[in-house]
């Protein structure tokens, strides 16, 4: 390693140690690169500038966010709660249950983990902690370990990036989240039926046949979103990055005028907070710009490659290697700059050993949500706790079960890529 690339190194290092926003630092271990290397420093704001500027798929980002806020905001929860209510409330463990089902519906619209943990988790946290057989630690446990389905059930934040980094079909990714994200919500709801059959959880009281219609109408409308995003991006009717806006649209329509739970104040919130959310997202992906512009300018992409291919790691091999590398990464990183910094490098790998790059994605995705769940970092351990007051401990405790589920379902879809790829490739993907 070159001085240029210790001076990157040991900027991005101090930055993150001293707890300077991650973008920031980022972008300044990029400009000391370049102050050692005496290079133009001009250079940073034409690569972070070109960057942005070329990357259409970007803007899919914060349209999401701004439609997963204004669900949340909008009482669409609550309604898709009440939905899902009279599909399982009545087996063991009922409103565990639910959450499962609710979180399955909320990933087709929002797209994000976090959004799904802050909104209708949120809810359900509330529901159960009004009844003693639900403990708090199991309560936040199954919020934290549902709302991974998010990006993985389309559409999916996270696939976007990785679409804008690789160069794979957003479309494709959608579909090979589909199959993996199903059988995610069905390892759940066995543990959660597992745990309550051995604990004597209670079924949710039923709700009254004269209730059905009335509950059914509300969450319908809700239930339309996923429906008419991967309808039209399927039919062609419209692409992702169209699709995102169109979910802003149907939300703003739903919360705003259907349902009359948007005040101009909880709008202006609502808008200010997408802002924020997306700025951060925009700062991580400058800041990335200048590393992957520092790393392709060392070879490190090249010799990185040249590295697997001198230890002749078969395909198999390469990918148990890249999840046990991104599972211990995950502890201690965040998503973003995994899937902007890290990806990158590993990309040339990927295509010299055959790969697909969209079941390398969704493995990737997959092994980004499983380090959500676990400690030190765990965003969503944070973010359940932050809004309710759950211990870390108790909510790891409780969901060990869930965590060891997940790592078997990931390594089954690296064994077997047939698991993500063959919806993708039912409906055309990679057809000649």
């Amino acid at each position: 390693m070159n001085i240029a690339l210790l001076a990157l190194v040991g900027v991005l290092s101090g930055g993150m140690l001293m707890r300077v926003p991650i973008g920031f630092a980022m972008i300044a271990s990029g400009i000391a690169y370049l102050a050692v290397k005496r290079q133009d420093l001009g250079l940073a704001a034409e690569q972070i500038g070109n960057g942005l500027y070329n990357s259409y798929v970007l803007l899919a980002v914060p349209l999401f966010v701004f439609a997963a806020n204004i669900m949340n905001a909008g009482t669409v929860s609550e309604r898709i709660f009440d939905f899902c209510r009279i599909l399982v409330g009545r087996l063991r463990g009922g409103l565990a249950q639910v959450d499962i089902l609710v979180s399955v519906i909320f990933s087709g619209m929002s797209g994000s983990a976090i959004a799904d943990a802050a909104g209708p988790g949120l809810v359900t946290i509330r529901q159960m902690l009004k009844k003693p057989e639900y403990s708090p630690g199991f309560a936040g446990a199954v919020v934290v370990a549902s709302a991974t389905l998010g990006p993985i059930i389309p559409p999916s934040i996270p696939m976007v990036i990785y679409a804008l980094v690789s160069g794979a079909s957003v479309g494709a990714l959608f579909l090979g989240g589909v199959l993996p994200g199903v059988l995610m919500a069905l390892l759940m709801m066995g543990v959660v039926q597992y745990i309550a059959t051995k604990r004597h959880m209670p079924r949710e009281a039923p709700v009254p046949l004269s209730e059905w219609p009335v509950v059914l109408f509300r969450g319908a409308l809700p239930l339309s979103m996923p429906i008419v995003l991967l309808g039209g991006i399927y039919s062609g009717a419209f692409t992702p990055t169209e699709a995102a806006a169109v979910a802003a649209a149907h939300a703003l329509i739903l919360a705003g005028v259907v349902y009359r739970a948007l005040s101009w104040r909880t709008l202006y919130g609502v808008v200010l907070e997408s802002a924020r959310g997306s700025a951060v997202i925009t700062l991580i992906l400058a800041g990335s710009f200048m590393l992957n512009y520092a790393f392709t300018a060392e070879g490190v992409p090249q010799a990185l490659a040249g590295w697997v291919d001198a230890l002749q790691l078969s395909p198999l091999a390469f990918l148990l290697l890249v999840n046990l590398l991104f599972l211990v990464l995950g502890c201690f990183l965040d998503v973003s700059v995994l899937l902007l910094v890290f990806v990158p490098m590993l990309l040339p790998a990927v295509k010299a050993l055959g790969i697909d790059l969209v079941h390398f994605g969704v493995l990737v995705v997959l092994n980004m949500m499983i380090g959500l769940i676990h400690p030190p970092f765990g965003m969503l351990l944070f973010v359940t706790k932050a809004l309710t007051g759950i211990p870390i401990g108790a909510m790891m405790k409780e969901g060990w079960l869930f965590l060891v589920l997940l790592l078997a379902l990931l390594l089954a879809m690296t064994c077997f890529p047939q698991i993500v790829l063959w919806l993708p490739q039912t409906m055309g993907y990679g057809a000649k």
